[in-house]
């Protein structure tokens, strides 16, 4: 049956459980008498989908309080054991996997590193070793906190490339800069047979999970808009709409900042990432006469770059002069992030941009205030004065928790029920009156 809108009563109930889910998960506990004002649904309609959540395991009483003059009003709130994700990053230098309940509580994390060795940097992604890492993960989080997988809304994966989709494969990452050339990682994953074929994956850009965790639980909550930037061995971001609105990746860290400049790892001439990410810094470090120390991974020859370019004052308030090199090099790349932090501004016109990535809030820490008077600088005056550059508040693991947040999003899409068929409905009379004319 189909209401004047188009939408079927199937839709409409669907539509006020995922309201009453949304508002109990972002502002719960809450009364029913409060879910009515905060979704705007009749006391009726709010009664009736909170039986249905409460019979179904989904929502839970969380004590009461007191009315004006009346009996105590029984709280409810979304009940964290009734469902579970996994949210995975495969990352710079590791991949992180991590087992969460409904309320993002983590259950369980194992961390696999990705070999550093050999002459090129593509050897760690051998697509072998990452799904190999993906399946022992899996399995070993699923194991330590002793959760059965059909228990799982779904495995949220954030990736460094693009990720395409098509009927025979599901989600195809093109990870130009990893060497990655429409690997069909969805399909590769589902015949390992290590899920049930009813717990979905969600494929996505890793900038984008990173965006959608800070929106929905850190530094962009509340913002209409906001531009959220991923900082490792490359340069990434993703663009957001408000904050519980599906985030947008966009290829920022290869935008050229110089015609004919440094070669990028994507085999380009001078996009940001040549200059801005982690890899290129320590190269271009090397390159002035820096040492980095030799055989150490890439963070922790970061915070040796910084350390010398910014160090630390002794109880005497003195200390070793600053490594002019390092210092050299570092101010630089703060100018060519302002100017790809002016790109965003003006092409997007956010109200926030957001820093995260591990590379980004070691460098933020020491010179954000730099980028953000370089931005100013480049960009347009009036969206200049409007926007607020910060860090990210979640931390290096955000990434797995905006993988986390995939599943989750759709699962509330669907008002907290598993995926349903669409029952198919006939065609009218005369379309099929239609399609015998034009066989014949």
């Amino acid at each position: 049956m189909k209401v004047r809108s188009g939408r079927t009563v199937r839709d409409l109930r669907r539509e006020n459980r995922t309201a009453v889910l949304q508002r109990l998960y972002f502002d719960g506990p809450l009364s029913r008498f409060s879910l009515g004002p905060a979704t705007g649904l009749s006391s009726g309609s709010v009664s009736n989908v909170v039986s249905e959540l409460v019979a179904e395991g989904l929502v839970e009483e969380a004590g009461s309080v007191d009315s004006a003059g009346g009996r105590p009003r029984t709280l409810l709130r979304v009940s964290a054991r009734s469902g579970y994700m996994i949210g995975v990053d495969i990352g710079e230098t590791r991949v992180r996997v991590e087992l969460f309940d409904l309320a993002l509580t983590e259950l369980a994390r194992v961390e696999r590193p990705l070999a550093t060795g050999g002459p090129r940097r593509v050897d760690r992604y051998d697509v072998g070793v990452v799904v190999g890492h993906l399946r022992e993960g899996i399995t070993e989080v699923l194991g330590e906190a002793g959760i059965a997988p059909d228990r799982l809304l779904g495995v949220g994966i954030g990736v460094p490339g693009i990720v395409a989709r098509t009927a025979e494969d599901g989600a195809v990452v093109h990870g130009q800069t990893i060497g990655w050339d429409a690997v069909p990682l969805e399909r590769l994953l589902r015949e390992s047979r290590l899920l049930p074929e009813s717990v979905p994956y969600y494929i996505d850009n890793g900038a984008k999970t990173l965006g959608q965790a800070e929106m929905w639980f850190g530094a962009g909550r509340g913002a209409q808009s906001a531009a959220v930037v991923l900082f490792g061995s490359g340069v990434g971001a993703c663009v957001v709409g408000d904050d519980t609105g599906p985030a947008r990746a966009v290829e920022w860290g290869h935008l050229t900042v110089r015609v004919r400049g440094r070669r990028c790892r994507c085999g380009a001439q001078g996009c940001l990432e040549a200059y801005a990410g982690a890899e290129a810094l320590l190269q271009r470090w090397a390159e002035a006469g820096g040492r980095p120390p030799a055989g150490a991974d890439e963070e922790t020859a970061l915070t040796a770059m910084l350390a010398a370019a910014y160090p630390e004052p002794d109880e005497a308030g003195s200390g070793p002069e600053p490594d002019a090199t390092a210092l050299a090099v570092l101010e630089e790349t703060a100018e060519y992030l302002g100017a790809g932090f002016s790109d965003l501004i003006n092409l997007f016109q956010p109200e926030r941009i957001l820093v995260g990535g591990w590379a980004g809030l070691q460098l933020g820490r020491r010179f954000l205030d730099s980028v953000t008077a370089h931005a100013t600088s480049y960009a347009l005056a009036y969206p200049a004065a409007r926007v607020r550059i910060d860090l990210g508040t979640l931390g290096p693991d955000a990434v797995t928790v905006g993988a986390a947040i995939l599943p989750l999003a759709d699962f509330f899409a669907r008002g907290g029920r598993p995926e349903e068929t669409e029952p198919v409905e006939p065609d009218p009379a005369w379309r099929a009156a239609l399609r015998e004319r034009s066989a014949q």
